[in-house]
């Protein structure tokens, strides 16, 4: 079953993370550039682009695989942050707040397209 990206609230969630990621990398050195501000903006993309990629798979299967994998930048991404925040000393605690909540909604639509009849 194929679900519009565009109206799931863990793909607009994300992308309001990312937008705040951009905006906190800019705290960074300008000699992180192709450092921790590169690998922390490809973390932060990778979560709506592949809730938006397995939306468009045909099987919730798919779709869940999808999810796993933008959890898992989710997770690659906090621990970028909190690095980020002991070497740089930047504040990441609402950032962090925000991620772990997106966390949890992409946690709760994995149980439920999981649970749904025909998966």
């Amino acid at each position: 079953m194929r679900h519009n990206f565009r109206e799931l609230n863990i793909w607009k969630e994300s992308m309001t993370l990312v937008e705040r990621v951009y905006e906190l990398v800019t705290q960074l050195p300008d000699d992180e550039k192709f450092g921790f501000k590169s690998q922390i903006r490809r973390c932060s993309v990778s979560i709506p682009s592949n809730i938006a990629e397995g939306s468009g798979r045909s099987t919730d299967k798919d779709f869940r695989r999808f999810l796993d994998i933008s959890l898992s930048s989710s997770y690659e991404l906090e621990t970028q942050l909190i690095l980020a925040a002991k070497i740089f000393k930047i504040e990441i605690m609402e950032i962090i707040k925000q991620l772990h909540e997106l966390q949890k909604m992409i946690g709760g639509f994995k149980r439920m397209i999981t649970n749904s009849v025909g998966s």
